[in-house]
């Protein structure tokens, strides 16, 4: 029989295991990608963000096409995922970001692979409390925008026709939209990042189904004017897709199209205006909108790998950025 001190000790060393296991899947060489803990379901079109080192995955389709209200909550240390609350209502197709200490989940869709029920809901999750709360809606219904915080504010871009144009701000303290000038490319399916006090939006499709005419355009706005800019095209057309800024660049990878799958990682720097094609993607997703940079690695838990609504996956890949353009 073990005694009670030498269950303690072999607790011990298994918990130490487990970390050093976990210091070992993150230790991986600069400019590569990596894996860490798989999602515990597969989803796909679903809604990522970041909150305290807590990488949250919202909502989305599950196996069969199904909208679910599933919240899978990552530990970026710990490499584990555990159950968070679930969502109020189903939806995919859903954008969500972190702002003043709480998660954010905006808009989506209802109704299936098919559905085209639009939703201007939005709710917050306080990770303390551990409960949803209806919050003031969004100007317009819609789903496949992006939502980027910047200083304390979440700004909601695009969506599927007719609301591609749309641009609005989200004020969480005072729980206030405000409508913003029109995006110049009326697109969905895209990708969004702050940087440098600026908004950047590339990418996406013209249409609401992935054979739809897709784009490569980068339009930035600067919430100190009040107006949008062209910066330059990505290397091409692509949709689907998902990215983050990452030290002072912005990173874009994966996407679906009429052709197929895309494994471009490309990254845009801001000070050259200018694209850099890095390694591809080791399996390309799509239907994933927002992502997590912590620690040095951004994290891509989830996303369809075959075109279309009904591939949900449980990779969990990861890349180490080694370009800098701070």
């Amino acid at each position: 029989m073990t005694s009670p001190a030498r269950r303690a000790a072999l607790a011990g060393a298994a918990a130490i295991l487990g970390l050093l296991a976990a210091l070992a899947s993150v230790a991986i060489a600069e400019g590569t990608w990596g894996r860490r803990a798989p999602l515990p379901g597969a989803h796909s079109e679903f809604a990522v963000t970041e909150l305290h080192g807590d990488i949250y995955v919202i909502g989305g389709y599950a196996i069969g096409g199904v909208e679910g209200t599933t919240v899978h909550i990552y530990d970026t240390v710990a490499d584990r995922w555990r159950r968070g609350p679930p969502l109020p209502e189903p939806a995919h197709h859903l954008m969500a970001a972190a702002a003043d200490g709480r998660i954010f989940v905006m808009g989506g869709q209802g109704g299936g692979i098919f559905g085209r029920g639009f939703i201007d809901a939005v709710w917050a999750l306080d990770p303390e409390i551990g409960a949803w709360e209806a919050r003031t809606p969004m100007p317009t219904a819609r789903s496949a925008g992006v939502a980027v915080t910047l200083d304390g504010k979440i700004y909601v871009a695009g969506g599927r026709p007719p609301q591609g144009h749309d641009f609005a701000v989200y004020d969480p303290v005072a729980d206030r939209w405000t409508v913003l000038p029109d995006m110049p490319s009326q697109r969905n399916h895209l990708a969004g990042a702050a940087i440098g006090g600026r908004i950047y939006i590339a990418g996406g499709r013209l249409g609401p189904g992935y054979r739809s005419d897709a784009s490569a355009a980068l339009e930035v706005f600067d919430p100190a004017t009040g107006e949008w800019s062209e910066a330059a095209p990505m290397p091409r057309p692509r949709s689907g897709i998902n990215g983050i800024a990452a030290r002072g660049c912005f990173h874009v990878w994966g996407g679906e199209g009429g052709e197929g799958m895309f494994p471009d990682h490309t990254v845009y720097d801001p000070r050259s205006d200018s694209w850099t094609r890095l390694a591809d993607m080791p399996v390309p997703v799509h239907g994933v909108t927002g992502a997590a940079f912590v620690d040095g690695l951004i994290h891509i838990p989830g996303g369809g790998q075959s075109v279309g609504g009904g591939s949900p996956g449980t990779l969990h890949q990861t890349y180490r950025p080694d370009m800098r353009c701070e």
